[in-house]
């Protein structure tokens, strides 16, 4: 089963309450908070619902290690990313060149930028 890393990169405040449950869910609580979570259908209706609010994908082993060297613990608290998210910043998805949304491989280079 592949695992997805996923990072909060917005605050909650403003938010409605559902997305707030599904973050809750999630068990992120922060900003640059990180959770590695098995790939199933019912996680990715929760990352359908607050996309706005995080980042994910499919964090590979050499990443994995490195991040549990950092830590235990199901949520990982990492820095902000050395250079930023992204070139036009975190309103705009990772698509247009944002940093919200699915970033597939992608997220590996991230991680290493925030550990």
């Amino acid at each position: 089963m592949s695992k997805i890393c996923v990072v909060q990169i917005k605050g909650t405040i403003g938010i409605p309450q559902v997305v707030k449950d599904a973050l809750k869910h999630l068990k992120l609580k922060k900003k640059n908070n990180c959770r590695i979570i098995n790939d199933s259908p019912s996680i990715r209706g929760m990352l359908n619902k607050v996309k706005h609010l995080v980042t994910w994908g499919f964090i590979d082993e050499e990443t994995l290690k490195m991040l549990k060297s950092k830590g235990e613990g199901p949520v990982f608290a990492l820095q902000p990313p050395r250079k930023g998210f992204g070139r036009k910043g975190i309103k705009l998805p990772f698509s247009k060149g944002g940093a919200y949304g699915e970033r597939e491989d992608k997220i590996n280079d991230l991680i290493k930028r925030m550990l």
